[in-house]
């Protein structure tokens, strides 16, 4: 099968022929429709978050069922299906308390090690070179998933268009309906409106929020997201978004503002834009080390919080985001601007990190 590999001494990925790997007890193998191109992803591809390689990465993944390994059961050979980029064991401490996005088994064995949960990756170079796998290894035309993370979607929703479930509209949704906890009459301030931004901006008005003011520093993405539900929009380059923030909101701030960026300067701005009792929820993947400053007795006599959010809870909340596309609450696309064969992965990467693609672009295969 075709496999885009990270060798890890360039930011470049190569597309190669490797073995198609095998389920095992517990595992399903999934024929990858589509997979999305994640600035998470890039992280990787810069070095900026150490990762085994060589290796096989993408994350957000839709497709058919190939094949089912022992003991899999509700899931056929043929089925749609969609898998987020969080794979519970199911078992470990956090788990099994519902907590699935803090899973120990998915940051011990697979953010740090590559592999999926009994050590061992399923990818490989025809000369047994082992290739460990971001999450499910999705930038290939197969990938094997714990059968905890394959969800199979709703008849009628479109196969490629779900695939951006699996992080940019997971990580949304787990930041505004578990970490804020947007309610009706809510305003909100979303920083950074590109792929999960976007997202957030749609969970948001689902949600009820009467204001959602999207900040960015590119005309087309706040046009963009202006489609999808943003009141209000402010270009960052050229406007100070913490005055206008506050300008267009009588003065007050907002009980919510989202980072969906990862940078020092845009939480920062978060934390300014809040209103008295405000939470920021900070979302966006920072380069590991990464700080920002804080007030302290703003943050004390404001009584402000500050929470980070990762991800959703994969047995719980992508069947609830599937029923929202199904029912079309949510959209997911209207949020795929670009869409890239394989054989061009490394040009998809290379215009993510230019900051050409407005909202999300996924990668398709035959």
């Amino acid at each position: 099968m075709k496999a885009a590999v990270f060798e890890g001494n360039a930011p470049t990925l190569v597309v190669e022929d490797i073995p198609r790997p095998a389920p095992r007890r517990g595992e399903v193998l999934v024929k990858v429709s589509a997979c999305g191109v994640c600035h998470t992803d890039l992280h990787v591809l810069r070095s900026e978050v150490a990762f085994p390689v060589p290796a096989v990465l993408g994350h957000e993944v839709s497709g058919t069922v190939a094949e089912l390994g022992d003991d899999v059961e509700g899931l056929a050979v043929g089925d749609p299906v969609v898998c987020s980029f969080i794979m519970p064991c199911g078992s470990c401490r956090h788990c099994v308390r519902g907590a699935e996005d803090l899973c120990e088994k998915f940051f011990a064995y697979n953010r740090l090690g590559g592999t999926l949960y009994d050590g061992e990756t399923r990818l490989s170079r025809a000369d047994g070179t082992p290739l460990a796998m971001y999450s499910m290894g999705g930038l290939a035309e197969y990938c094997v998933v714990p059968a905890t993370d394959v969800f199979r979607v709703p008849d009628g929703v479109g196969l490629g268009e779900v695939s951006i479930l699996g992080c940019s509209s997971f990580t949304a949704y787990g930041a505004v309906a578990n970490v804020a906890q947007v309610v009706v009459g809510d305003r909100v301030a979303v920083i950074a409106a590109g792929g999960v931004g976007s997202s957030i901006v749609q969970f948001a008005k689902a949600a009820g929020a009467t204001q959602i003011i999207a900040v960015d520093v590119s005309d087309d993405k706040l046009a963009a997201v202006t489609e999808l539900g943003a009141t209000h929009t402010v270009n960052s380059s050229v406007t100070d978004p913490v005055e206008a923030i506050r300008e267009l909101t009588g003065g007050t701030g907002v009980r919510v503002a989202f980072e969906a960026l990862g940078r020092a300067d845009t939480f920062a701005t978060a934390l300014n834009v809040l209103d008295d009792g405000g939470r920021a929820v900070v979302v966006g993947i920072a380069p590991a080390g990464s700080t920002g400053e804080i007030d302290l007795a703003r943050l004390v006599r404001r009584k402000l919080e500050i929470r980070g959010s990762y991800g959703a809870r994969a047995r719980t909340d992508m069947p609830a985001l599937l029923a929202m596309v199904a029912a079309g609450t949510v959209r997911p696309e209207s949020v795929i601007t670009r869409r890239y064969p394989i054989d061009d992965v490394d040009e998809a990467y290379r215009a993510l990190g230019r900051g050409e693609i407005v909202g999300r672009a996924i990668v398709e295969f035959p």
